[in-house]
């Protein structure tokens, strides 16, 4: 058996972080948790914008709220926080030098919004032609919408996905619903992070960097799935329909004798295991749901049928019940209970970093909970060793590495520029 590495698939790679908010820090967290060096530049004095979306806010040792909303955290561990004002000429030219350094720049300005400091990609590849330069935008590089700010609720809306999700308009409640998280940042940044690792790939034989485009709405379209390859068979929108699936009958939630519980059966074994389970197995006989087919014409006589029998036991009881009959069931957790779960537990999902050196911050906070990585890589796992940085923490640290001594940083932050 090897020994996993602690220094991170991606050791060595620099990744210059320009980004801000959610789709661009979660792309270049994920390669920092793969072993990258992120440089984070942020604006001094200010910084990324989620630092304030609160609360709610990290709290000190004494339990006081802190400055520092919790948000930021979600998605700028093991980076380092620089602050340079890139509106100054001093300040471009420092990011200049450290893009000559990088080996990936994430960026998620508008379009053309670099070009007036000279840090957009044509001038940087000039630089340096083997920068990886990923632009992240609402709408893409090109298109009538090319100039709009995007954001991930207004994306939701317009590639249908909010008109996917949430009960039909007939239920109490019905009506379009945002998905919970951000989910078309989110995976923006995922396939971001995707993207430049494949760069990274081409540009070993290729010696050249290139950019890559990266639009909420390309993702946002992607994201529909099979619902998108419906609609492109048949020509027919897909409507709401709660919690159930429009192809898979059943699976959705059901009531309980204390709440409700989470049913996905995918096949006729397991409709037929969960029917003998359930002291129904006529129903796995009875022509209306002998095959899932069947079940989604009939959807409106099997439901209801069921609701009456999963009523009759509570939710512990119907999961004791299904789950070595190889029926998938499940509560329906609250992200409290999700972090109290066993299994949660078991893969040590909350992870606690502290912030190094202690109090090098100033705001009272020596660690910080955080969600672990889902990557797991048996000889090059994640390593997270770095808290989400306070604001500037290693502007001197970075700087340094520039061959600027201390006395230049001092001038540069006495002007701002820093």
């Amino acid at each position: 058996m090897t020994t996993p590495s602690t220094a991170g698939a991606l050791a060595g790679i620099q990744v210059l972080d320009l980004s801000r908010v959610l789709a661009g820090p979660w792309c270049t967290q994920i390669l920092a948790d793969l072993g990258a060096d992120v440089v984070k530049v942020e604006r001094p004095g200010v910084g990324d914008d989620t630092r304030h979306w609160g609360p709610p806010f990290l709290q000190d040792a004494d339990g006081h709220d802190t400055p520092q909303a919790s948000y930021f955290t979600a998605c700028n561990r093991n980076k380092r926080s620089v602050t340079i004002d890139m509106a100054t000429e001093d300040g471009q030219q420092l990011i200049r030098q450290l893009a000559l350094q990088a080996d990936v720049l994430v960026e998620n300005f508008k379009v053309g919004g670099l070009a007036q400091y000279g840090l957009d990609y044509a001038s940087l590849t000039a630089l340096n032609p083997r920068l990886i330069y990923c632009s992240v935008t609402g709408f893409g590089q090109d298109g009538p919408y090319a100039e709009r700010a995007g954001y991930d609720l207004m994306v939701q809306a317009m590639t249908g996905l909010m008109d996917i999700t949430g009960r039909s308009d007939g239920e109490p409640g019905g009506g379009p619903l945002r998905v919970g998280v951000a989910v078309i940042d989110l995976f923006t940044g995922v396939y971001a992070s995707t993207a430049v690792l494949a760069a990274l790939h081409a540009r070993q034989h290729s010696g050249r960097g290139q950019h890559i485009d990266m639009a909420l709405l390309d993702v946002g379209m992607a994201m529909l799935a099979n619902q998108a390859a419906g609609f492109l068979a048949t020509g027919v929108a897909p409507t709401r329909q709660g919690n159930s699936h429009p192809s898979l009958v059943p699976y959705q939630d059901f009531p309980t004798q204390d709440g409700a519980m989470l049913l996905a059966i995918g096949n006729e074994g397991q409709f037929a295991r969960f029917c003998a389970a359930a002291g129904q197995p006529q129903w796995a006989q009875d022509p209306r749901f002998a095959s899932n087919r069947l079940r989604v014409q009939h959807r409106q006589e099997l439901i209801p049928a069921m609701e009456t029998v999963t009523r009759t036991r509570s939710t512990a009881e119907w999961i004791a019940l299904l789950q070595d009959k190889a029926v998938p069931c499940g509560p329906i957790n609250d992200v409290a209970q999700a972090f109290g779960d066993a299994q949660v537990q078991a893969r040590s999902l909350r992870v606690e970093l502290p912030r190094w050196p202690v109090g090098s911050s100033g705001d009272g906070i020596a660690q910080i909970a955080g969600v672990a990585s889902p990557l797991r890589l048996s000889e090059h796992p994640p390593v997270l060793h770095r808290a989400p940085p306070a604001l500037g923490q290693h502007t001197d640290e970075v700087l340094a590495e520039l061959g600027l001594n201390a006395m230049h940083i001092a001038q540069l932050r006495s002007r701002g520029v820093v």
